[in-house]
């Protein structure tokens, strides 16, 4: 046993790495000290009451999603330092109707749909929510700063749309336009592969052309043609407006503008787009007369909807169980957080629904455009095997359940989508990318010896061995009739008739319905329903979302950082960045996206860059 003290230098270290830690664990401290005196505070002030005739305000600010992407604990400290995205649960914002459908106390919803963004079949989800507000004999009143087509979706459904004198209703169309990067990667000496199946497979085509293929124009401008029809119709039946004439205006738009001089507020109400011009000012007496004024008199008697819904109290309830477990985002392989559809994750999670003897039947909602092909197929064998346990699958698609998002949808009991869901794309391809030429510009060359003719074929350094790209492309063409002959049986149809109406052809949910790749139109509340119907389930039955339990420490996380004090607390730091200070750019996230579809390893993609942008 040596008697030997730490020397000078160690002794030195050591007191540095003790001071590091103090001050580590002494800032963490004062935070969470800080913070939770902060929710104290705000938990003394009391939760605000309800009282008869009280509209719910319902502003959405920000991205709507199946479920929070990410980390829990990430999640919760970026919302107090003021950072990240805006997120918005789907599930939230439909309870949050529905219990005010319910609730003699709630009058009407006010609703503020400029700031929301959403695909449209999520939007059309949150309409068909407030139908079934107002069928309930309850008033819908829309108030608007300015408005494009997304908020508007939302807005059309309302009993009356107050528009303030300086805003718009902007409806132009939809549009799908990618950068395409040929010339520029032969610049740069970059040699890219590309083996598919199916002409209308455009996922991977700017990698190897400067302009979409004659195929991919057809097919885009088919289905977003198709969605486009379906919105205009929409529009028109819940204002009672001429279709015909809905769309002349909106064609000739900047004819109509002139003829109104550029009051755009003006031509939304002459055109009736809108019911009324009013400031906000106006706006808060009009309401105040339609129900009540608040305490102070200043305004209308309002409730926030996020208030609303943390009031809510959810007391213990033994009924069976539908179970919903939300696949969103890419399809990769492994474990994977929330926002991507690890293939394990989800596959684990759909095996805890099928020993769940609660759990009688099971939604899988899908908001996919696909992603790894072996991943996908990892989810479709354990819904085969819950399908096994007597539990009946429903699919329920969201804005986009494409490729490999259709893979694992295909084998449900039955598969219900929205009209203006974005499906198909059945198809599979392989991308490899080559640097030889790029490498030469530098002065760099490769030699070397293998053992064997593919020794090292799948080096970027060299040219592509014609060998590798016979594997690969029989690799790729196994796999799309594996894709087709999986689908042809879960469809009962034959893989003849599956291949017309595949080849990485995208459809709307509409069109994908009168092909045989959809059952039936609908929301998820209608996939839910049906599923407890095939269980038997009849009324007696709650719905389950079925995730990843959190920890102690996340839930505590989750709590502080849900809070308004804590919000508080995150403007008065000042820490992070202005957001959009670091954009992310195109070029950056298509190919941070391949490389993860690839899981850095040889294997076929499908997946569908069919995404439209949110509104």
């Amino acid at each position: 046993m040596s008697d030997k003290s730490p020397g000078l230098i160690g002794r030195f270290f050591r007191g540095l790495w003790n001071t590091l830690n103090f001050t580590r664990r002494l800032v963490f401290n004062l935070i969470f000290v800080v913070i939770l005196f902060a929710v104290v505070v705000s938990a003394m002030r009391g939760s605000p009451t309800i009282e008869a005739k009280t509209a719910l305000v319902l502003d959405p600010e920000g991205t709507i999603v199946e479920q929070y992407s990410g980390d829990p604990v990430e999640r919760a400290l970026a919302k107090v330092g003021g950072e990240g995205e805006k997120q918005i649960q789907l599930r939230d914002l439909l309870r949050t109707i529905d219990l005010a459908a319910k609730d003699a106390r709630i009058e009407r919803i006010v609703l503020l749909p400029d700031q929301v963004s959403a695909g449209l079949a999520t939007l059309r989800e949150i309409g068909q929510a407030l139908d079934r507000f107002r069928d309930a004999g309850k008033e819908l009143v829309v108030v608007s700063e300015g408005m494009s087509q997304g908020g508007y979706y939302l807005a059309a459904h309302a009993n009356e749309i107050l528009l303030d004198p300086q805003g718009m209703v902007l409806l132009e169309g939809l549009s799908s336009y990618r950068s395409y990067y040929r010339d520029a990667l032969d610049k740069l000496g970059v040699d890219v592969h590309l083996i598919k199946v199916g002409e209308y497979k455009s996922a991977a085509e700017p990698f190897v052309l400067n302009k979409a293929s004659d195929a991919a124009k057809e097919a885009t401008r088919y289905w977003m043609g198709g969605i486009w029809e379906s919105y205009l119709d929409e529009i028109a039946a819940l204002r009672k407006l001429d279709p015909a004439t809905l769309r002349n205006d909106i064609a000739n738009l900047d004819q109509q503008v002139a003829a109104y001089q550029g009051d755009l507020a003006k031509l939304a109400l002459e055109r009736k787009l809108v019911d009324r011009i009013a400031t906000r000012a106006e706006v808060r007496e009009l309401l105040k007369a339609k129900g009540a004024p608040s305490a102070d008199g200043e305004t209308f008697r309002q409730v926030n909807w996020r208030d609303y819904l943390s009031m809510q109290v959810a007391l213990p309830d033994s009924r069976p169980q539908v179970g919903v477990i939300v696949a969103q985002g890419d399809i990769v392989q492994g474990e994977r957080p929330q926002g991507t559809v690890g293939g394990s994750t989800i596959a684990q999670l759909i095996r805890q629904a099928r020993k769940d003897e609660a759990i009688k039947a099971l939604v899988l909602r899908v908001d996919s455009p696909g992603g790894d092909a072996y991943a996908s197929e990892v989810i479709r064998r354990e819904i085969e095997l819950i399908q096994a346990a007597g539990k009946p699958v429903i699919v329920s698609m969201g804005d986009v359940a494409a490729s490999g998002g259709y893979w694992i949808s295909m084998n449900a009991d039955e598969i219900w989508a929205q009209p203006n869901t974005i499906t198909g794309s059945i198809g599979i391809f392989g991308l490899f990318v080559t640097i030889p030429e790029a490498l030469g510009k530098l002065g760099i060359h490769t030699d070397g010896v293998g053992t064997a003719p593919l020794a090292g074929a799948l080096d970027i350094r060299r040219p592509f061995d014609p060998k590798a790209e016979a594997i690969m492309t029989s690799v790729i063409e196994k796999g799309y009739r594996d894709f087709i002959g999986k689908v042809a049986d879960a469809r009962g149809k034959s893989s003849t008739d599956i291949d017309t109406v595949a080849r990485g052809r995208v459809w709307s949910g509409e069109q994908a319905k009168e092909r045989g790749l959809v059952d039936k139109l609908g929301g998820l509340q209608q996939a839910i329903v049906s599923a407890a119907g095939r269980a038997g389930l009849g009324d007696g039955y709650r719905t389950q979302y079925v995730e990843k339990p959190l920890s102690t420490w996340e839930r505590l996380a989750l709590s502080l950082g849900e809070t308004e004090a804590a919000a508080r607390i995150g403007r008065w730091s000042g820490f992070g960045l202005p957001p959009g200070l670091l954009p992310k750019g195109e070029i950056e996230e298509t190919v941070g996206l391949l490389r993860t579809l690839g899981g850095g390893r040889l294997g076929v993609v499908a997946h569908c860059f069919c995404e439209p942008e949110r509104r």
